[in-house]
């Protein structure tokens, strides 16, 4: 939430102590189609010819660690609150600092007498980020996590609730100020998820609260809203993100198997262009990836890559909500199982916009989480042992 490269070494290091101390290494019920997207991406990469442009893609599967190092080294519900808590600090103050940015903007625009919104959407808040794609997927998380302490911790088990509303709002107008439409997506659904599964009658308050907003047009994002159905020509990414689903369908009809290989997306990217697509495109396209984890690791990698991440989605879905059904809903464990099922559905609904499970920063985030969903839907058995021998 604060720094990419702290958080690395610090994993790192992690990975060090867990070794030193002797402890027994866990292995979460994901392992298998991790091992398969891993394994998938390492022969996407051999076959492709462009080993050493694809080895970044080889690096980043050290982020994939996190979620074996949380799984290894976190052995109670307690210590799981403290991460979650801790995520959640450190996105309010990224959020802070992201809406101190959005004055300095909004001032800047406005001392020059720029249009806002056209200054405003190639150069937005990042927080303690350093792209605001990143900024908004941290933020959804963030918020996700605060609403399932809200809702479904038990009173001796979450801080002050006046903290939590605090760090919501905070972490809230981060991500409206933002204004990352494929994150207000994700947030929007993981959102009603948590609220159905509190009381089906709440699902009305995000309506309601997305009305309002467009009312007092705060952030000035009434016209961000209304790009979604109506984008402000190139602007917007609208035309940009199906002209870039078409090339990544064209990428997966040629190589369905192993895909074009890693970080060759960007390189190949012309090659692919459908011919009734007017040339040269638009210098404000973005092609190094496809913004859509779905049709882009099936392009880079293949479709067995994808269907492997699917797997891995799939899995964890299908296991927090069977633990939910079999520990109830007056668990201590609930709040962070209903937090894993809403960042899986929010991270596989901005996905489609998005490749947010290739931002180091947003990977971790969510490997943890889902991590500490593992850990609490096993926080009613006994603490699992650890092998000092």
């Amino acid at each position: 939430m604060v720094s990419i490269a702290a958080s690395q070494i610090l994993l790192g290091m992690a990975i060090v102590a867990l070794f030193a101390a002797k402890t027994r290494l866990r292995w979460p019920p994901v392992t298998a189609p991790l091992a398969a997207f891993a394994v998938w991406t390492i022969l996407s990469l051999a076959a492709s010819g462009h080993i050493r442009e694809g080895w970044p893609q080889i690096r980043k599967l050290y982020v994939y660690l996190t979620l074996f190092v949380v799984y290894s080294a976190v052995t109670s519900l307690r210590q799981v609150r403290w991460i979650a808590l801790g995520s959640i600090a450190g996105a309010a103050l990224s959020a802070a600092w992201g809406l101190e940015q959005f004055a300095r903007k909004y001032a800047a625009a406005k001392a020059a007498h720029q249009d806002f919104y056209t200054a405003y959407i190639g150069s937005r808040i990042t927080g303690f980020m350093g792209h605001w794609m990143t900024f908004s997927g941290e933020m959804m998380i963030a918020l996700l996590l605060i609403g399932a302490v809200l809702l479904f911790a038990r009173a001796e088990d979450r801080p002050p609730v006046v903290l939590l509303i605090t760090a919501g709002l905070l972490t809230a107008c981060g991500l409206i100020a933002a204004e990352t439409r494929s994150m207000w997506g994700g947030a929007a659904v993981g959102g009603l998820y948590l609220l159905w599964r509190k009381n089906a009658g709440l699902m009305a308050i995000l309506p309601v609260a997305v009305a309002l907003l467009y009312a007092a047009n705060v952030f000035d994002l009434r016209e961000r809203m209304v790009s979604i159905v109506a984008p402000h020509g190139d602007v917007d990414s609208n035309a940009h993100r199906a002209l870039l689903r078409r090339v990544g369908w064209e990428m997966i009809k040629a190589h369905p198997v192993l895909g074009i290989g890693p970080e060759q997306v960007g390189r190949q990217f012309d090659a692919y262009l459908p011919a009734d697509v007017e040339r040269p495109i638009p210098a404000s396209y973005y092609t190094g990836h496809l913004h859509n984890i779905y049709y882009h690791y099936a392009a880079e990698r293949g479709l067995p890559a994808l269907a492997a991440l699917l797997w891995v989605l799939g899995l964890a879905l299908k296991d927090f909500l069977t633990g939910l059904r079999r520990l109830g809903r007056n668990s201590s464990a609930a709040w962070m199982l209903h937090a894993a099922v809403a960042v899986i559905l929010s991270v596989m609904l901005a996905g489609f916009f998005e490749l947010n499970l290739g931002d180091s920063e947003v990977l971790a985030v969510f490997l943890a989480t889902v991590a500490c969903g593992y850990v609490a839907l096993e926080s009613n058995t006994p603490v699992r042992p650890t092998d000092m021998s």
